[in-house]
């Protein structure tokens, strides 16, 4: 606790527990403090128990008390917790941390004294790649589904009927042919063996040790990795307050539900709110479990490990009142999207969320962490369920012992976190009030090109048919009327198969949204378990998967019967970790990559993920929809999205009987009555064990335990980055930018994906031409989340997508003119030229600049391109945050300004004078070669981020501490 807090004579003991001690901040607030929304109430406690006078002042506490007229006015800070990281951002921390070590010691410092101050987890889940599919069914009759065959002998959800087959050809942990007898789980052994529980051979329900894809791609991943991980490993040997989850864990977001979340923090016996900011944007859905949490960038995050707050304005809260009941066949993913829609309407960009009313209490933590996890999607910075008894049972199948969950509900409830489900309960005050009715929604998919696009199933038919139809844009692809209907015959492990506009190529069950509810997976099994026994199946060539979030979730599906089902239709579990969302996907096959260009096939992608941006799975699919697990499976047997599933069959079964999609979709008693005797304690008993343990591969890895990180000079994967290069003990004076050329003049809904590297590195780029002079195949490249901790290929590849659509060049590609010598070039190369001319470039842009998932190389990689300022119509959030943390002035066009109206080409050189003393939303001249000048806001929202910027970014103002 800070020393000299004016608070401490709040300080009291538990009830029952005196040993315990907490911040009484429901006497200290009063009757202020019982109309605060939970959300602010957590903001409130942190801001009285964090109070030093410095960097957390008694008026921060005090606004934050009178939200209700403070709110949108003024800025506060907040401590969290605790820091969550993922690899594909952790890296660049970690190698920041390292590089910062070794400026402190030039700089005189003692670089001992670097290390995280607060609890800092980093998951290593984002470097799965799906390198072998389907290879437990390879050679095995019918790989992938194909055409109808025998079925298999039927379970049930927990218990396997014996049956001889045929041996389990290309499946080298099968035993042979072999019966599979009694499996012993019935359900009155069922919670004794669940925990140990094997993964099941999908041919003879045989224990195998474990499928032989997680086996193949896990040692892929540890080869192509380990110079990383030796880093990671390091890092957790040296650094204090820093634990590392190693790979084939989980995700980190679903770790973090499963593992790391506390709820109620108890340090040295003193109480308080568990709260966590993360460098993952799925942060967002441990709100689901009442822990205030977002996702942040890098950058900030590095700030926070450092003891520094974040800052934001204090912000409205909007209400969102549940009512109704949900529908039977309505999934949380289509309550999630539902919700979406009606929050996005409702304009909650910048705001929190809080759900209350009748409605929420029938909702499980599952659905309320999978409706948490969207918000980023609508907006909002996160989406809140106060912790209530629904809670509380979840925690104790959870496994919080007995005692634990006592203390919790009473702090809590001492300090009014604590949500009554009684309908006679004070509701707090909102800034505005959203109501939506459960018993209205229907089920959706979102696409094709942006998740906020939705369509509802019965629509989905017609909805494509006017994307062929439209101009090109965010919906249509501008197709012909008479090329809509061409086919595209295809030959693909000898037999002929058609290609057509709508057919499906790619279909991932993946580890984002879905895998902390049980409902949804067990509903795409039991769905796939009804359609083999039906006859159905999947055509070979779709690009199939199933990346479970953690093991926990392959528990599950194994245990109730329905993961051979899943396997069967070739949806093989392939690993832990992001994939497929991430662009991890394999390579389609070569006939079907050629088919699709020789047609100009509009091939679709099915994902139960949360982006869809267009190229983000595969250049050659161009339409992809984000959907429900068990909707990803009907849509994987259908073939295609231009289906009707009321009038139309999916397929053909057993005694050529028409089978339709109603035949097949399990009823919601069926899915309760297998969660409730699935999803139970001992599952979670199993992944702590597994997280404590750590693997094998990983117990064994050596790594070095200087002070220092030894820099090899030779590595392709970690280089110390030159973002201290010009450290000094004292800050200077925001420079003025002269003559700058523009580097990109871009239009709206620029993401991060079309500016941070993702994904696989095409060989034709200046990040595969930088690998190729250091001695790499292409085989070796690996991607470029992989290669973060490396400055000199993640700046190469900034702006590298291939849809980006820079207005110089008219058409998608990566490229940009430099303007002094008149060439088209990778931007990269132009980027280079110009700091070698030593002018400076900055990037002209349209309305929401920065959509999409948090990512700390967005700001970076433009930063190391040289530039200095980026002038658009307006910034997403936490992008705009980002900019200014590492050194980039964030400039907005005036109210219905832009280039156009102010007839600006790009091809100006343009000037830009910051005045000694900068103030928040500051209007600043702009004046051009050409003579005009024109107004802009420099976007800082309050007075630290003028002195992030003065100190050239964050990473410079942590480090000047230390000295």
């Amino acid at each position: 606790l800070p020393p000299g807090s004016p608070y401490q004579p709040a300080i009291e003991a538990l009830e029952n527990h005196p040993e315990k001690k907490f911040y009484n901040v429901s006497k200290l607030g009063g009757a202020k403090y019982d109309t605060l929304p939970y959300s602010i109430r957590v903001l409130f406690e942190s801001s009285v128990r964090n109070c030093d006078g410095f960097l957390v002042k008694e008026t921060d506490a005090m606004n934050i008390l009178d939200w209700k007229t403070k709110q949108n006015h003024v800025e506060v800070p907040f401590c969290p917790a605790r820091v969550v990281l993922q690899d594909f951002t952790g890296i660049p921390a970690m190698v920041d941390f390292a590089a910062m070590r070794e400026a402190v010691r030039n700089a005189g410092g003692d670089p001992v004294k670097v290390n995280p101050a607060c609890p800092t987890d980093l998951t290593v889940d984002h470097s799965l790649q799906i390198d072998f599919s389907k290879c437990a069914i390879q050679n095995a009759p019918n790989p992938g589904g194909g055409e109808p065959q025998k079925p298999l002998a039927k379970l049930s959800p927990l218990k396997a009927q014996p049956r001889k087959l045929p041996p389990c050809r290309g499946h080298s942990g099968c035993r042979g042919s072999c019966s599979a007898g009694e499996s012993g789980r019935s359900s009155g052994a069922f919670s004794a063996q669940i925990e140990n529980t094997p993964i099941l051979c999908p041919f003879h329900l045989q224990p195998v040790p474990e499928p032989e894809t997680v086996l193949k791609n896990q040692e892929m991943e540890f080869g192509r990795n380990r110079e990383r991980l030796q880093f990671f490993k390091w890092s957790s040997k040296v650094f204090e307050n820093i634990s590392i989850i190693p790979p084939e864990t989980g995700t980190a977001h679903q770790v973090n539900l499963e593992y790391l979340s506390r709820v109620v923090f108890d340090v040295k016996d003193f109480l308080h709110p568990d709260s966590v900011v993360g460098t993952d944007s799925h942060t967002t859905m441990v709100n689901g479990l009442g822990i205030l949490g977002w996702g942040v960038g890098g950058i900030e995050t590095e700030a926070v490990m450092l003891g520094m707050p974040v800052t934001l304005t204090l912000p409205e809260v909007v209400g969102c009142e549940l009512t109704g009941t949900v529908s039977p066949f309505a999934t949380s993913i289509d309550i999630v999207l539902s919700i979406t829609k009606h929050l996005r309407q409702a304009d909650v960009a910048g705001k929190f969320v809080e759900f209350f009313g009748s409605g929420v209490s029938q909702l499980s933590v599952a659905d309320r962490t999978t409706i948490a996890n969207m918000c980023p999607e609508y907006g909002a910075i996160l989406s809140f369920f106060p912790v209530d008894n629904v809670t509380l049972k979840h925690l104790k199948h959870a496994g919080f012992d007995k005692a634990k969950l006592e203390i919790m509900e009473a702090y809590l409830k001492a300090v009014k976190l604590f949500r009554n489900d009684e309908s006679s309960s004070i509701e707090p005050e909102y800034s505005q009030v959203v109501q939506v009715s459960l018993s209205s929604i229907i089920p959706y998919v979102s696409g094709p090109k942006r998740s906020q696009d939705r369509v509802a199933v019965n629509n989905m038919k017609s909805d494509f048919q006017a994307c062929l139809n439209e101009k090109s844009g965010v919906k249509g692809f501008q197709i012909a009327a008479e090329k809509q209907n061409d086919i595209v015959p295809v030959q693909y492990e000898g037999n002929e198969y058609k290609l057509s506009h709508g057919s499906i190529v790619i279909a991932a069950v993946i580890s984002c949204t879905n895998n902390c509810n049980p409902s949804v997976m067990l509903a795409a099994g039991l769905l796939a378990k009804k359609a083999v026994e039906a006859g159905l199946g999947v055509k070979p060539y779709i690009r199939t998967s199933l990346s479970p979030g953690s093991g926990m979730v392959t528990h599950y599906l194994s245990s109730s019967g329905v993961l051979p089902y899943l396997s069967k239709l070739g949806f093989e579990v392939v690993g832990y970790g992001c994939s497929t969302c991430v662009g991890n996907t394999a390579p389609l096959p070569e006939a079907i990559r050629n088919a699709i260009k020789q047609g100009d096939i509009i091939a679709c992608g099915v994902l139960s993920g949360t982006k869809n941006f267009e190229g983000r799975l595969c250049d050659c699919v161009r339409a992809n929809y984000l959907a429900s697990p068990p909707l990803v499976v009907a849509y994987a047997i259908a073939g295609t999205v231009r289906i009707d599933f009321d009038t139309e069959p999916l397929g053909t079964g057993f005694n050529g009987k028409s089978i339709y999609l109603r035949d097949i979709w399990p009823t919601r008693q069926e899915l309760h009555t297998v969660e409730e005797e699935c999803v139970i304690s001992s599952m979670f008993k199993e992944l702590k064990e597994k997280m404590e343990k750590g693997n094998k591969r990983w117990n064994l890895l050596e790594a070095p335990e200087s002070t220092l990180f030894p820099w090899d000079l030779k590595s392709t994967y970690i280089r110390c980055p030159s973002f201290f290069d010009k450290l000094a003990k004292e800050p200077v004076s925001p420079q003025p930018v002269e003559n700058a050329h523009v580097l990109l003049y871009l239009g709206d809904s620029v993401t991060t994906d079309h500016i941070s590297p993702a994904g696989s590195i095409a060989r034709s780029s200046a990040a595969a031409k930088y690998l190729t002079s250091k001695g790499l195949t292409p085989r070796e490249f690996n991607s470029y989340g992989a290669r973060r901790g490396n400055d000199a290929v993640m700046t190469r590849g900034t702006f590298a997508n291939i849809k980006l659509l820079n207005k110089f060049i008219g058409k998608p590609a990566p490229k940009t003119i430099h303007f002094p010598s008149g060439q088209t070039l990778d931007v990269f190369e132009a980027a280079e030229l110009y700091q070698k001319e030593g002018i400076p470039v900055i990037i002209l842009a349209g309305k929401k600049y920065g959509l999409g998932s948090s990512r700390d190389w967005a700001a970076k990689g433009p930063f190391l391109l040289g530039v200095k300022a980026v002038l658009a119509e307006s910034y997403e959030k936490v992008h705009r945050s980002q900019l200014i943390g590492i050194g980039i002035a964030p400039l907005q066009f005036r109210p219905g300004e832009n280039p156009s109206t102010l007839g600006l080409t790009g091809r100006e050189q343009f000037s830009i004078l910051f005045p000694p003393e900068l103030l928040p939303r500051m209007t600043l001249d702009i004046k051009t070669s050409t003579g005009k000048v024109f107004s802009v806001i420099a976007l800082f929202e309050n007075n630290m981020e003028i002195t992030l910027y003065k100190n050239g970014g964050s990473l410079n103002f942590v480090a000047r501490r230390f000295l």
